[in-house]
Parts: C-alpha cells; sequence; structure tokens
C-alpha cells in the first residue's frame, strides 16, 4: 500500500499547527515554505482537513488554517482518512473463481481466505493510528528534535503570524 504524499504532509502540518496559539492561524503558503512542499498540492491536502472538520480556515491577510480541536482528539486515523479516504486499501476481486479446476456453479460459503487475511492486516493498521493522537506526537517530537531545532522553529513560524 502506498499512501498519497499529501498525508505526510497532511500529518507534518497538522503537527505544526498543533504547536501553535489557539488564536493563530497560518497560511498554506508558509506551510508549504516551513516543508519544502508545493503550495498548489498542499492546498489540496488542507482543504481535505477542513472539509473533515479537523481544521478551520479563515480568509485575509491573517488568514490561513489552525486546528479545529484539540491535539489530544484528533488522531492519525482521523487526519489519514480525510486526505485518503475511508475505503479499505485491500479490494478483493474474487479470482479463486477463475479456477479451471473449479466447478462452475461452486458456491462459497465464507469469504476468500486472501481477502480475510488483507481485511484483518488493513484493520490492524487502522487501529494503530486510531490509537495515536496529534498529542502524542508532539510528545514525541519534543523528546526527539533539539531544543535548538523546536526554538528556531518557533521563531520562524512565529514571523509568519
Amino acid at each position: 500500500m502506498v499512501l498519497k504524499n499529501q498525508v505526510e504532509w497532511a500529518l507534518h502540518c497538522c503537527s505544526v499547527l498543533a504547536g501553535l496559539p489557539d488564536d493563530v492561524f497560518l497560511a498554506t503558503k508558509d506551510l508549504a515554505e516551513f516543508h519544502g512542499v508545493p503550495k498548489e498540492y498542499l492546498s489540496k491536502a488542507m482543504q481535505s482537513l477542513s472539509q473533515a472538520g479537523l481544521v478551520e480556515t479563515t480568509l485575509g491577510p491573517r488568514g490561513g488554517y489552525r486546528l479545529a480541536r484539540s491535539p489530544s482528539e484528533i488522531t492519525f486515523l482521523d487526519i489519514v482518512e480525510a486526505v485518503e479516504g475511508r475505503r479499505t486499501t485491500f479490494q478483493c476481486q474474487e479470482i479463486r473463481k477463475n479456477n479451471p479446476c473449479r466447478p462452475a456453479k461452486q458456491k462459497d460459503s465464507s469469504i476468500c481466505a486472501v481477502a480475510r487475511i488483507m481485511y484483518g492486516a488493513d484493520e490492524a493498521w487502522r487501529k494503530h493510528l486510531k490509537s495515536v493522537r496529534l498529542a502524542d506526537l508532539l510528545q514525541t517530537l519534543g523528546q526527539e528534535i533539539p531544543s535548538e531545532i523546536l526554538q528556531k522553529s518557533s521563531e520562524w513560524l512565529a514571523t509568519r503570524k
């Protein structure tokens, strides 16, 4: 499975927005510049987050995005599904029915074994992503990113407000 680039971008942007004061909005162009990604494509991801109710937006010279809810209320799954959609990552095409040795009118009493395994894997990664909140990421980043970089990043973002 390969997720869109916008999923990574949305996760990083939400982590930046989670670190901002509640009354601050950050423009897409600033988020794009901060992460070194194309503004036009990032805009689509941000719009998806807005439509999902994860971020809110305002227009004007001080416009942009901010989180619509607390970082403790937003899961990684919320963000991934906002960008990718809620459909499963595996679509069974029932190719087992193409087996030339199989009776033509055979009825299957259960879901394909391959599909069961793949659906289980899809459920497992969704369960994991649902267990990780944006607030958890902030705590991890606070431990892993050197304080000097965090400070410089905060200062850089503060000049964009």
